[in-house]
């Protein structure tokens, strides 16, 4: 059986380029079956025929003189929606896998003003998750958070070391052994509803770094945001609706 590196076989496959391969692997993007392929250098047989996942388009959701808005899609970074909708720059992240509102500003001024408004904790930021397990009545987890890199990548742990995180926990439909949760953030440190979550032993599913079982996607979207007098709301995606 001739074998081959992953991202080789999806090259030819795709008629695309190496790294165009690789970096679709990289983003989970490629599956045989119903099985990811998590390692692009991996080898496989020459004939293995692979299944691509599609990514959604990014969808501008408002836009005035001081704010663009994007429905981030689930597999995409938030650096390349910075320059997808340049001159704009980020205000703040979204993980990979995490979809919903992105909120990008156009001028320094603004910048500055809601810089100052997520300090003072005056940002509304409401998450939807779908998490192992039953929850069947609101959670407050108010624990301190620590991040660190290693290897280029953030980890986050709840530490009497880390600074303060609080974020509120509402159930809205349990289905089998899984819970949708609506999740409002207070302070929004690194990775904090994933660390939060794992805490109570809640993990997100398909959230494999911080415990939950292996899903498409990281199931956390990013629903709802208010700053500075404006609302803003990105969709339930169809993935999420229909995951009962």
């Amino acid at each position: 059986m001739a074998k081959e590196k992953a991202y080789k076989i999806l090259a030819m496959q795709e008629g695309i380029s190496n790294s165009q391969a690789k970096s679709m692997i990289d983003r989970g993007l490629v599956y045989v079956g119903n099985s990811k392929v998590v390692i692009a250098r991996g080898e496989l047989d020459k004939k293995t025929i692979f299944r691509v996942q599609k990514v959604e388009k990014a969808k501008p959701i408002f836009e005035n003189d001081d704010i663009i808005v994007i429905d981030k899609p689930a597999f995409v970074n938030s650096d390349e929606i910075e320059r997808q909708f340049r001159p704009a720059v980020l205000l703040h992240r979204l993980d990979r896998e995490t979809s919903g509102v992105l909120m990008l500003v156009k001028n320094e001024e603004f910048r500055q003003k809601a810089i100052k408004e997520f300090k003072k904790d005056n940002v509304y930021k409401e998450y939807i998750a779908w998490v192992e397990g039953i929850i069947s009545e609101p959670i407050e987890v108010d624990k301190p958070i620590l991040t660190q890199k290693k290897n280029n990548k953030a980890y986050s742990n709840v530490s009497s070391k880390g600074k303060p995180a609080r974020t509120e926990i509402t159930p809205d439909l349990v289905s089998a052994n899984k819970t949708k949760i609506n999740c409002v953030i207070h302070h929004g440190r690194t990775h904090q509803i994933r660390t939060h979550l794992r805490y109570i032993d809640h993990s997100i599913i398909g959230d494999e770094q911080y415990g939950g079982r292996r899903a498409k996607r990281v199931m956390l979207h990013a629903y709802k945001v208010r700053l500075l007098g404006l609302e803003f709301i990105a969709p339930e995606p169809k993935v999420f609706i229909d995951f009962e």
